[in-house]
């Protein structure tokens, strides 16, 4: 079996805000290779990348999509990812296993804030970068402004590599800064463009873009930057060299430009990403393959070598109705062979790997083997999920666990049919396989099955995917409050039932001395009976009578919190107790003392980190305050605040679309309830209000 040379695989994560033509662009990349007989449409639905139903339906990508191309001898692997924030941990986990990564800047609308987060992500990642910026032939494209915007937003150094010949829909051919020639491009054929046919402003432009590559190239090595202050321009190749090595230490981006619709820039930016990018050898200096032994949890480290022991991570899950559970593997050493059995180093199980794949979009190909550096598929593993590392037995290794944003808007969910509801459960633990972000729990005081997601178009794509793939009908609702009662002073009260119907009666007596406790120390019952007056077989009975009773105030019908009940007193009937009548008792005798105890109603508080830029933490903080919530601190961090706040959980049901109205999309946020405190009494009468209505 012949292995690739390492050094001629590209990784390559397209990246950028959602709208700025990744799927475009991975479409006219593997056109221009040859690697599809043509290249589709977005908004035809006809693209390679873009293949579930409702990223056809929507226009936008949803998951990432992984396809492959051969150019001048090298594989390359596009992973075009997510641009929308609703999506944008599956492009998190993906750059995870990405080489290098290749940004599209749209010279229309410049570097917006999706384009800021996935960068982040890259810079997290130590990716190497190229950037593309694009749509260059449309109205108001803006070559100059875009590379602006990566110096300034992104806080990187562009390097243009091309200058557009042409401005907007006159966009015609590039400029090419390291030969000094000019070129057109029609129907896919270059016409080099005579120098003196060029307008006298491109010229001065070239000259100016030129002369700042060639010196960056040349402050990469002291000699040259010497002999270039001397006069002597260094040569093409070494150029080329010096541009890689500044690439993959991460003190330049190279630019190229162009239009992907019209195939304008995508040549020369497949020969930037061969020139330029990582190999998986050139990653693994960058960033070291590094994991724990899952049996001793001792430290170890395995080189890119196809000749090594087995390492690979699980980073996408995919499962089909029909055609079953594909998980996306990215192999960092060894060789894996179809039919190999391998370790799961994370849960410590074999598996039986099937059939091989090399992927195009949704069109998978057999392969009988995945080296060190490839990126491919296998179907059916049975104990693998998204995340784990597979390994040889004989050498295990665990490597860190893909990490996920954690999820930012909460819904309930009810199904509209009975053959729904019996559905539901499995296909929701099928889309959970899928998307590690998508938590499902249930609400034990309210009954309602939640959904957590990164946004509610998140949420809504897998409502269509419940309908779409497994026939299960549900629809969203905002979740309940959780609220809560409790009491604020003690008492101490009688409840005694007594009933005779001819025969035998039921009779049972308690007192129970009632006393609030401090928030969050729930429920304590005490035995303080003497003398037998209850006997104390019953006594389980009372308790029980008791705590059923909490499970409904007197305010509004929240559960009772924060209270210790004793039983000090009471009487019984020789013949007519039992544990019925005491269960009835202490449920009589709780329910009076609620409303001699001075019963509120409580509100969940939750703790919230939210990231923003610095220009809009003020403005975050207002809504906050408006929201009676309390900003507990504010910390720099990368160019943005973080400010801890407690906030009224109903307040914040849906804050998601606020935060993202206020900080033009930049902002994120995560939360978790903290505790609980009174509700204000304004509030208390308008929610009991709003409870009587909908009863």
């Amino acid at each position: 079996m012949e292995s690739r040379d390492l050094a001629t695989i590209r990784n390559v994560g397209i990246l950028s805000h959602g709208g700025a033509g990744k799927t475009t662009l991975a479409e006219a990349l593997l056109f221009t290779a040859g690697a599809i007989p043509r290249a589709g449409r977005v908004e035809d639905g006809t693209t390679v990348m873009d293949f579930d139903p409702e990223e056809t339906h929507r226009k936008v990508s949803i998951a990432t999509g992984v396809g492959h191309l051969v150019y001048r001898g090298h594989l390359v692997n596009l992973l075009d990812t997510p641009g929308y924030s609703s999506f944008l941990s599956d492009t998190r986990s993906t750059l995870r296993v990405a080489g290098g990564a290749l940004a599209i800047i749209s010279s229309l609308s410049g570097v917006k804030a999706g384009t800021e987060r996935v960068w982040r992500f890259a810079d997290e990642y130590e990716l190497p970068r190229v950037a593309f910026i694009n749509k260059l032939n449309r109205e108001r494209g803006d070559f100059e402004r875009a590379v602006h915007d990566i110096e300034e937003q992104l806080s990187a150094t562009p390097l243009p590599l091309y200058l557009p010949v042409g401005r907007e829909q006159n966009l015609r051919g590039l400029y090419d800064l390291i030969t000094g020639k000019a070129y057109e491009i029609k129907d896919g054929k270059q016409t080099e463009i005579p120098a003196s046919d060029l307008p006298d402003e491109l010229t001065a432009q070239a000259a100016t873009y030129r002369e700042r590559l060639i010196e960056a190239a040349c402050e990469m090595d002291d000699e040259l930057l010497e002999r270039y202050l001397e006069g002597e321009e260094p040569d093409e190749a070494r150029v080329r060299a010096q541009l890689r090595e500044g690439t993959l230490t991460g003190r330049f981006v190279p630019v190229v430009c162009g239009s992907a619709l019209l195939g304008i820039g995508v040549p020369e930016l497949l020969d930037a990403i061969v020139a330029y990018l990582p190999s998986p050898l050139d990653k693994a200096h960058i960033t070291r393959i590094e994991g724990v032994n899952p049996e001793t949890g001792e430290e170890v480290s395995r080189d890119p070598n196809p000749e090594g022991p087995v390492c690979a991570q699980v980073f996408k899950t995919l499962i089909d109705p029909y055609a079953g559970k594909l998980s996306y593997l990215r192999v960092y050493s060894g060789t894996i062979n179809a039919d190999a059995t391998l370790l799961n180093g994370s849960c410590g199980q074999k598996e039986r790997l099937h059939t091989l794949y090399r992927l195009q979009g949704k069109e998978v190909s057999a392969v009988d083997h995945l080296q060190a550096g490839d990126i491919g598929a296998t179907a059916k593993l049975k104990q693998t999920h998204t995340g784990d590392t597979l390994c040889d037995p004989a050498h295990p290794i665990r490597l860190p666990a893909i990490t996920y944003p954690e999820p930012q808007i909460t819904y309930a969910i009810e199904t509209v049919d009975r053959g729904s509801e019996d559905k539901l459960g499995e296909a929701l633990a099928k889309l959970q396989e899928e998307d590690p972000i998508l938590r499902v729990h249930t609400d034990p005081q309210t009954g309602d099955t939640l959904l957590d997601g990164m946004g509610q178009v998140h949420l809504e794509v897998m409502v269509g995917r419940l309908k779409e793939r497994y026939g299960v009908n549900v629809r969203l609702k905002t979740p309940k409050v959780p609220y809560r009662e409790t009491i604020t002073k003690p008492a101490r009260v009688q409840g005694k039932y007594k009933k005779q119907t001819g025969g035998r009666g039921q009779y049972g007596d308690v007192w129970l001395e009632v006393e609030p406790l401090p928030r969050g120390s729930g429920f304590v019952f005490e035995d303080r009976v003497v003398g037998g007056v209850v006997p104390r077989s019953y006594i389980p009975a009372v308790e029980k009578g008791v705590v059923e009773a909490l499970q409904s105030g007197c305010v509004a019908g929240f559960p009772v919190v924060d209270c210790k009940v004793a039983l000090v007193d009471g009487s019984h009937h020789s013949v007519d107790s039992s544990e019925m009548a005491f269960k009835v008792a202490g449920s009589m005798a709780w329910k009076r003392a609620m409303e001699e105890a001075g019963p509120v109603l409580l509100e969940p508080l939750v703790k919230m980190e939210i990231t923003v830029p610095d220009e809009t933490t003020g403005d975050v903080i207002s809504d906050l305050n408006s929201r009676r919530g309390r900003v507990l601190g504010v910390e720099p961090k990368a160019g943005s605040k973080v400010i801890d706040a407690e906030v009224p959980m109903a307040e914040v049901l849906e804050y998601g679309p606020a935060l993202r109205s206020i900080t033009g999309g930049r902002g994120m946020f995560s939360l978790h309830v903290d505790r609980y405190e009174e509700l204000p009494a304004y509030l208390k009468d308008r929610l009991i209000a709003e409870l009587k209505k909908e009863e």
